[in-house]
């Protein structure tokens, strides 16, 4: 009887975690990668305007502002090398 609570427990538990990891982008510690400026930098030749950026818990450079066009974006970044993980676009909402 006890087993069986646990293992509805346990299933539980990892059906909760896994639905808020959010983005992983990578385990490899940070040093050799890009430095937060030059991802900063990078952005912003690529045409962002920035609002918010931060480093998430998925170890992903995590970018809210806008792209060259007006439309707000949320932008995920790889710190290993820089290529974008995940891309949302909302709806079009001029600065």
């Amino acid at each position: 009887m006890k087993t069986r609570y646990l293992i509805v427990a346990a299933t539980a538990l990892l059906i909760g975690t896994t639905a808020f990891a959010g983005t992983q982008c990578t385990a490899a510690p940070q040093a050799g990668g890009i430095g937060q400026a030059d991802m900063l930098q990078k952005l912003v030749d690529a045409g962002y305007t920035i609002e918010r950026f931060q480093l998430t818990d998925g170890n992903c450079y995590k970018m809210h502002g806008w792209d060259k066009d007006g439309k707000r974006v949320e932008v995920y970044n790889d710190p290993a090398d820089g290529s974008v993980v995940k891309l949302e676009t909302k709806a079009a909402m001029k600065r």
